[in-house]
């Protein structure tokens, strides 16, 4: 049986939002004993008060907020017991504090060491409950993973020894890992020795087979050790948005760009992912909103000046609105200030631009200068289609140049892509092939490091830059 990721993700949210609350009104009783009781006449009246009632709606919200900051409901399913207990301490230990200057800072002790009993109260009160619950939730499901009554529906991609050997290897383990295999897609470039009922179809079947099968997880294991094929396989992958793990090979692009993971039989290498924590990650999904709502709201004077401008010289539309290849692998509409004469690429061959460039209107050269050219990519932001930093997305008709030198580029689809990347801080505009493929060096090594502190970093040095004047 199949693993319902939100029906699983809603016991937690639904847990941890009952626990909140009784471990709230625990802590009220005790509140009510070391301090309340001489302000009211018994504990009834206390706990009904207007401003109480009021907390204890607000402070169960506010720990569900906390919780999903601290990237807990991301990934409800494939749980780490060690990694459930550091996550639980540590969300409760900062929610703890803040829940105490929220709600409990203004209350007037007699003495401030009461202060103190009531933080380690709270503390282990929501520790205690919290972790308790969510442990039982969680050895609940992971009893009926281990039994293989549930596991997400797998498809392999090969049907080959590798893929052949793989399966047996989860067969004859004596707990289930989470995989239920449906079957095999055979890709054609090896010699079969997977029986034909297993056989799901070939590669130009995937998509239906997905679609009809229900799958949710894909295992590519071909026999070839050949990374330019392995890479035509993924590139086909990506845009079914599903978890794709690799066989651990002698990949070395691949064994430097993303963790390793296991699934107790063949080392797995998770190509879905990066070195971004999931609490981070939510965070930054929250600022790109907040920061790109923010910005649009702040320039719009400077965003209709433009208008002006742009309009006033030369007659044509305002904004450039091009396909890109973004998250994914999936094509969105990316949206510019239009800085070239409405006669670029007139012909329809995509040309890559360049300083001298005689298409680029004289507005245009100013605002590539400062970059504001780019502006309007904040409505992208606001659309979840890219992030403030991220590798710079490209038209598909580049990237399929790209890919025949540099294969690994489908590496990049795992992330959105940005307003701005550490490669075009490095770099600039990207405006030769050579320099397409210098700046994918810097996109891997950015989702080897990729968290907070270094977009952060970027951010600064994007902004260093265009006060220069060195957007060009």
């Amino acid at each position: 049986m199949a693993i319902s990721k939100n029906r699983q993700r809603i016991k937690y949210i639904v847990s941890d939002f009952i626990i909140a609350n009784i471990s709230w009104l625990l802590l009220n009783i005790y509140r009510f004993n070391l301090i309340a009781c001489f302000q009211f006449p018994d504990i009834r009246s206390y706990l009904l008060s207007e401003r109480e009632i009021q907390i204890q709606i607000l402070v169960p919200l506010l720990w569900l907020g906390i919780y999903y900051y601290s990237g807990y409901y991301n990934s409800p399913v494939h749980r780490s017991r060690l990694q459930e207990l550091k996550s639980t301490l540590l969300s409760v230990e900062i929610g703890t504090l803040i829940v105490f200057f929220v709600a409990i800072m203004n209350d007037l002790p007699y003495k401030y060491s009461i202060f103190y009993k009531l933080i380690a109260a709270m503390f282990c009160i929501q520790f205690v409950l919290t972790y308790s619950m969510r442990a039982i939730i969680t050895q609940r499901m992971m009893s009926k993973v281990h039994s293989r009554q549930f596991g997400e529906k797998t498809i392999i991609i090969g049907a080959g020894k590798r893929a052949q050997q793989l399966e047996e290897e989860l067969k004859n383990y004596p707990m289930g890992v989470g995989c239920l295999i449906e079957g095999f897609v055979d890709i054609q470039q090896e010699p079969r020795t997977i029986e034909d009922e297993r056989i799901l179809g070939t590669w130009t079947d995937v998509e239906q087979i997905i679609n009809e099968k229900g799958i949710e997880s894909i295992i590519v294991a071909p026999d070839s050790r050949d990374e330019r094929k392995l890479f035509d396989l993924l590139n086909g992958l990506y845009k079914y948005n599903l978890p794709i793990r690799v066989i651990a090979g002698k990949y070395s692009i691949l064994s430097r760009a993303v963790k390793m993971s296991s699934v107790y039989a063949s080392p797995m290498i998770q190509l879905t992912g990066d070195n971004m924590s999931e609490g981070q990650k939510n965070i930054k999904k929250t600022l790109d909103i907040l920061g790109a709502l923010f910005f649009l709201i702040l320039l719009s004077p400077l965003f209709l000046y433009l208008i002006y401008r742009i309009k006033r010289e030369e007659k044509g539309s305002v904004f450039y609105r091009q396909e890109r290849i973004g998250y994914r692998g999936r094509a969105f509409t990316i949206i510019k200030f239009r800085t070239m004469n409405t006669r670029a690429e007139e012909d329809g061959v995509p040309l890559l631009s360049s300083d001298d460039d005689e298409r680029i209107t004289p507005l245009g050269r100013i605002m590539r200068k400062y970059r504001l050219d780019e502006l309007p990519q904040f409505w992208n932001i606001l659309k979840g289609e890219m992030s403030f930093v991220g590798p710079r997305p490209e038209r598909k008709y580049f990237v399929d140049k790209i890919i025949e030198k540099a294969p690994y580029y489908c590496l990049i689809y795992g992330v959105k892509p940005g307003l701005t990347s550490w490669a075009t801080v490095k770099n600039g505009y990207a405006n030769t092939m050579d320099k397409m493929i210098e700046r994918l060096k810097y996109d891997i090594i950015y989702l080897e490091s990729r968290s907070l502190t270094v977009d952060i970093k970027i951010l600064f040095y994007t902004v260093k830059t265009i006060l220069a004047g060195q957007g060009i």
